[in-house]
């Protein structure tokens, strides 16, 4: 995977656009740290690209939770304890 800086991305747009295709994907950096990802993609493949993106996103957020979950030591919850948060939440929004 090639990684390329953000003033690479403005001062050689040409050819990151020619060379994208080939490479698939390229990281963009800025200050040496990943910020976003560059993905070719055409009309016939945008659809699935998209959902795979957001999928692939869905899942990162779902181990975050997890993480959290762990760090807080909610991951050890009772399942009386579990269902006491839900009905302390659901009759929070009841009001």
């Amino acid at each position: 995977m090639k990684f390329l800086s953000v003033r690479d991305l403005r001062g050689k747009s040409a050819q990151v656009w020619k060379d994208l295709p080939r490479e698939r994907e390229m990281v963009i950096t800025s200050n040496g740290r990943p910020i976003a990802i560059l993905a070719a993609v055409n009309e016939s493949n945008l659809e699935e690209a998209v959902s795979a993106f957001r999928q692939a996103r869905a899942v990162e957020a779902v181990a975050a939770l997890q993480r959290r979950s762990v760090e807080q030591g909610k991951d050890r919850m009772s399942l009386e304890e579990i269902n006491a948060e839900i009905n302390e939440v659901r009759n929070k929004r009841a009001r």
